[in-house]
């Protein structure tokens, strides 16, 4: 029996091979993503935090220079909360891209196994093909040696 070879194996194995990079750049962006998220709800607690020291101070006794601080505080945590939202949503960004490139590869290796399944089915079905053409040929080959026999006796 002949060995299935299949002639775009090396167009499968880049294909597996872009998927694996695929996945593993979705994965790193997956992880910026959640380190940014983690950062901006940092921040926001840093902001309750002051917030709740602002109020602390104001039901206590009044420091002016104490409360404008803690207010500034805020203000600069608005801030920071307000970039980091930005970098969240970029990370978010390129996580749908990397998504969105992995998706693409893990089709085209998908039809690239297709194409191999089909490709063994086609090879699988020429084998048996030829297997039953021997068998004929064989049953044929052994029908004429009998008749060849049994003239040869009674001749």
């Amino acid at each position: 029996m002949a060995r299935f070879r299949y002639r775009m194996q090396s167009i499968l194995d880049i294909k597996l091979k872009m998927e694996t990079q695929a996945k593993q750049d979705f994965a790193v962006a997956k992880l910026a993503l959640d380190s940014e998220e983690e950062e901006l709800a940092h921040l926001r607690n840093r902001k309750l935090f002051y917030e709740d020291a602002a109020r602390k101070r104001l039901s206590g006794g009044l420091h002016v220079q104490t409360i404008r601080d803690c207010l500034a505080a805020i203000k600069s945590m608005e801030g920071f909360i307000e970039e980091q939202i930005r970098e969240v949503q970029a990370a978010e960004k390129r996580v749908e891209e990397a998504r969105e490139k992995l998706q693409e590869v893990m089709q085209e290796r998908k039809t690239h196994e297709k194409l191999k399944e089909k490709a063994f089915d086609e090879f699988m079905r020429e084998e048996n093909r030829q297997e039953s053409k021997e068998i004929d040929e064989l049953t044929s080959y052994t029908y004429g040696q009998k008749q060849v026999k049994k003239n040869g006796k009674t001749g």
